[in-house]
């Protein structure tokens, strides 16, 4: 079910029988056709386990099940919106960053310090992402939201990508990722002392980056 990006903060949807999608609750900004939305109790694709994890990482983004035939136009709060395709590889985002997204996809939760122990929680933490975070893989597409726009960096073996924590969006691939303390670069490139840490990512991938430090 791919998304029709008309323009940077709305995309379009193709809703078919037999077919489903998952939505963020209030994303949805006009329809044409007989389509219906309803609260998703199960998680997605994920199921309990997977609403249960967002639950514990303090993530309030309740999903919408889309089903019927028709079209959909999704955006929220005029957050910039990025479409991202996935080829069967798993895609780390945070839960309150999903617009919209194929229900072909699995949906799951990682907690953050399966990947770096206590730093991964810190990392977390720094990111906002929380002790744990949104996990969809399969073959479809993905919505995410960000401010001020994205870029898709490219992560190749022995060129890995360092990134500002608070500018993080995503990532897929055979990506390794750790935190680390940045204070004297950071100070001597003139940023705030509060921007103490860089993310540095590694492995075959792709890290989505936003052109802002906000939060959504």
């Amino acid at each position: 079910m791919p998304f029709r990006e008309i323009n940077s903060k709305m995309v379009e949807a193709t809703v078919a029988p037999g077919q489903r999608m998952f939505s963020q609750r209030g994303a949805m900004l006009a329809y044409t056709g007989d389509v219906t939305f309803t609260p998703n109790t199960a998680g997605g694709q994920g199921g309990v386990m997977a609403m249960l994890g967002r639950r514990a990482a303090g993530e309030a983004a309740p999903l919408m099940t889309v089903e019927g035939s028709g079209t959909v136009l999704f955006g929220h709060g005029g957050h910039h919106v990025q479409v991202i395709r996935l080829s069967g590889e798993t895609l780390y985002v945070e839960a309150d960053r999903l617009l919209a997204f194929d229900g072909t996809l699995e949906q799951g939760t990682m907690f953050m310090g399966s990947q770096g122990g206590v730093m991964g929680m810190v990392r977390g933490q720094v990111t906002g992402q929380g002790l744990f975070t949104t996990t969809l893989k399969g073959h479809g597409a993905v919505a995410v939201m960000a401010h001020g726009g994205v870029i898709e960096l490219p992560i190749a073996p022995g060129r890995p990508v360092h990134v500002d924590p608070q500018a993080y969006v995503a990532h897929h691939g055979d990506v390794r990722n750790k935190l680390s303390t940045a204070l004297g670069w950071r100070d001597m490139v003139g940023r705030g002392s509060g921007e103490a840490f860089q993310l540095e990512l590694s492995g075959s991938g792709a890290v989505y980056v936003q052109a802002s430090e906000e939060k959504l």
